[in-house]
């Protein structure tokens, strides 16, 4: 028999936009591994890219500087120690520099699969966003916001950069994967680890000890001195190129190569007895509120200031560090200007002062080092230098600690804490959503109030759970999880997404009580579009056209089929399933919010227009979601929606209404395709339409027995469709 003209145009319509889709899906997402090669093709002379070291897979970047090269920075991947997976399973891959002081120099995008910036957004935003990264440094907390004041915001502890609206959830993956990877690196190479305290202690003002000299400071250990001898150095150069390069040192190993001793002069024991309160009065009015000034000492053949020593500038050979994080200091050039009493005879005396910016904390040990160089070959010289150390640590009577100052929450904790209003909004809506279904038959008194308390949930869903929350459940969600048990990843990187979390738990807990409905009827942003729209065409007297049910049983299916495809794909060629996703729409009407490019925005509205022509056909047909929703839906316990022995023989009033096509010619509901929308239920309670209560009014008018209704085992079904 031959279809009917119009179900035959919508097959073809059907089969127009799963070729679309197919053209949309040709393109393949490309990764790739950074080279020696490669990475000299982006830093051309005159950097020049060295081997990568065997210890760790970085490469050295190094610049020419008149005829000798020095270190620029590390190059790495940040994949090699930081694999977080983004939210299609596949970690993000970014080329990072960091700087020997443990600066970003550089950052840029190698390969990413995040969904929102393949085909949404595009590349660019991702790209503007790890720009951001270039001259912040190790020694802050990298923090990403919402905000979008069009640059980078800085304190003395945090760095605070833009992040890319649409896609929070994706550049704080990013951001965890460029901090923790350079942190690696830096905790390898430089010697980085930790960070600034989030509060700092205080020197405390009231313990004075009167009277102190030299050797009662070095007793109390308010200054630290350290001795190395000729051999001492020697040693710390030995089977470098500077291994006897020093003949002084051959000659008189144990003599004194560096006496170093430092203090802080802002504890009032220390500046009593090695100033004078007068003299630390007039420091004193020079500095900002939390400002330390720290007087270093020296002696010997090597001093920490060289002859090319600048005054009111970083020292080139001295060093400050705490926590192995690198810490600014500046000469105060002082040291012809105030005396220092009862010292030993030192060779070199310099104040320095460390910015209360710089987060040092006298509460805690800190380092200082004296770099010393040495250089091999007469034309070009080969330099090698070597740090010698000191470590300040004052008592624990000078110092008040900060209360521990609680942690600042990171990764997907920091993410949930942000978010802590939507989700107790969202957790709010699913009590209420409970508390609806549970009740079917307060919701299903009348069609009007179905129909007004359903639509006000549908504008909830699509407005707040779709375009503002950002919690669209998709395939991607699943194709994430295959492709990260794939590669052996954890799933812990869903966690980065909180409202997604939560409509995936509740949308797990509703298969098994109420089938697969839940979501897609009530839970589903698009397919709230797609009934919102609906509704309006119908206020304009467009009504959709019902499909007959051979083509709809013949439609059915390619959902299934269109699962499978994306499923398989993303086991066994995760790159093309990036593409065959695209045949959701929600990425494009919901995520972004129709900003997209032209195919994508067609794609979506065809399928709305296909919506207000042959009602939900993209649900019922395509959706892949939907496919694997109702083949989880199968461990329902119950079958909840009621139904009498009528229903079906002879009333046939529900079946016809249903726009889904879920009911059978013999009354049954089939769960796996119910959207649970309830106009079956608010038939089966209406005298004015339920044929089975009607046909008893009418018995009971003329004074009949009443007619005894049995209700179909488990309404209908006795376990699961």
């Amino acid at each position: 028999m031959p279809l009917p003209r119009i179900p035959a145009a919508a097959a073809r319509f059907v089969a127009g936009l799963l070729g679309l889709w197919l053209i949309l899906s040709a393109g393949l997402a490309g990764a790739g591994v950074m080279t020696r090669t490669t990475l000299g093709q982006i830093y051309p002379p005159p950097y020049s890219v060295g081997e990568q070291a065997r210890e760790l897979p970085v490469w050295p970047l190094s610049r020419m500087n008149g005829p000798y090269p020095e270190l620029e920075g590390w190059l790495f991947e940040s994949i090699d120690f930081a694999p977080i997976p983004g939210f299609s399973g596949t970690p993000v891959n970014l080329l990072v520099e960091i700087a020997p002081d443990g600066q970003f120099r550089d950052v840029r995008v190698i390969s990413q699969h995040e969904p929102v910036f393949l085909d949404g957004l595009g590349p660019e935003p991702l790209a503007a966003f790890v720009r951001q990264y270039v001259g912040l440094g190790l020694n802050r907390n990298i923090k990403v916001t919402s905000s979008t004041n069009g640059g980078v915001r800085l304190d003395s502890a945090n760095a605070y950069i833009d992040g890319v609206s649409k896609a929070t959830a994706s550049v704080r993956i990013v951001n965890d994967s460029i901090v923790n990877a350079a942190l690696a690196v830096a905790r390898a190479k430089l010697g980085i680890g930790g960070g600034s305290p989030a509060r700092a202690g205080t020197i405390r003002s009231e313990v004075l000890d009167a009277g102190l000299d030299w050797a009662g400071l070095k007793d109390k250990g308010l200054v630290a001195c350290r001795q190395y001898s000729n051999r001492e150095v020697e040693r710390a150069f030995a089977g470098t190129v500077g291994e006897g390069q020093d003949p002084e040192a051959l000659a008189a190993p144990e003599a004194l190569y560096l006496e170093f001793c430092a203090t802080l002069l802002n504890v009032p024991g220390v500046h009593a007895a090695l100033l004078g309160d007068d003299a630390w009065a007039r420091i004193a009015r020079t500095l900002e509120p939390g400002d330390l000034v720290l007087l270093a000492f020296s002696r010997g053949r090597y001093g920490f200031a060289g002859p090319d020593f600048v005054r009111n500038a970083i020292p080139d050979r001295l060093g400050l560090a705490q926590g192995g994080l690198p810490l600014g200091l500046r000469d105060m050039d002082l040291d012809e200007r105030v005396r220092v009493a009862g010292l030993p005879d030192f060779d070199t005396v310099k104040f320095f002062r460390v910015l209360a910016q710089a987060g040092l904390d006298p509460a805690r040990p800190v380092e200082l080092s004296v770099r010393t160089t040495r250089a091999h070959g007469l034309l070009y010289p080969e330099r090698v230098s070597r740090d010698l150390g000191l470590e300040l640590a004052l008592p624990a009577r000078y110092v008040e600690r900060a209360p521990q100052a609680p942690q600042p929450l990171s990764g997907w904790r920091a993410v949930w804490a942000e978010r802590a209003g939507e989700l107790l909004i969202l957790l709010a809506g699913f009590v209420l959503l409970t508390l609806l279904l549970a009740r079917p038959a307060w919701l299903t008194h009348d069609a009007m109030r179905l129909r007004r308390v359903r639509t006000l949930w549908l504008v909830f869903t699509l407005g707040f759970i779709g375009w503002y929350a950002q919690g669209q459940l998709s395939i991607v969600n699943l194709t994430a999880v295959i492709q990260a048990l794939r590669a052996g990843r954890g799933l812990d990187f869903l966690l980065n997404d909180p409202m997604t979390v939560l409509v995936w738990a509740y949308t797990a807990l509703a298969l098994v009580v109420w089938g697969r409905g839940t979501f897609c009827g009530w839970l589903c942003p698009f397919g709230a579009l797609q009934e919102l729209a609906a509704l309006g065409a119908r206020a304009l007297g467009l009504q959709p056209r019902r499909v007959p049910e051979a083509l709809d049983a013949r439609l059915m299916p390619v959902k299934y089929a269109v699962l499978a495809l994306i499923l398989a794909a993303a086991w066994f060629a995760p790159a093309l399933s990036d593409r065959l996703v695209e045949i959701e729409p929600f990425k494009t009407a919901i995520t972004l919010g129709f900003v997209r490019s032209l195919p994508f925005v067609a794609w979506a509205l065809a399928l709305i227009a296909l919506n207000l022509v042959f009602y939900k056909a993209f649900c019922r047909w395509l959706c892949p979601l939907g496919a694997a929703l109702a083949l989880l839906g199968r461990v329902r316990v119950f079958a909840w929606l009621p139904r009498r022995a009528e229903c079906g023989s002879p009333c046939q009033l529900c079946r016809r209404s249903c726009e889904y096509g879920a009911i059978r010619r013999d009354g049954a509901i089939r769960y796996a395709d119910c959207f649970q929308c309830l106009d079956c239920v608010a038939i089966y309670r209406d005298r004015r339409r339920c044929a089975p209560l009607l046909l008893a009014d009418k018995r009971a008018a003329r004074g009949q027995a009443p007619v005894r209704f049995v209700p179909r085992a488990g309404g209908l079904e006795a376990g699961p469709s």
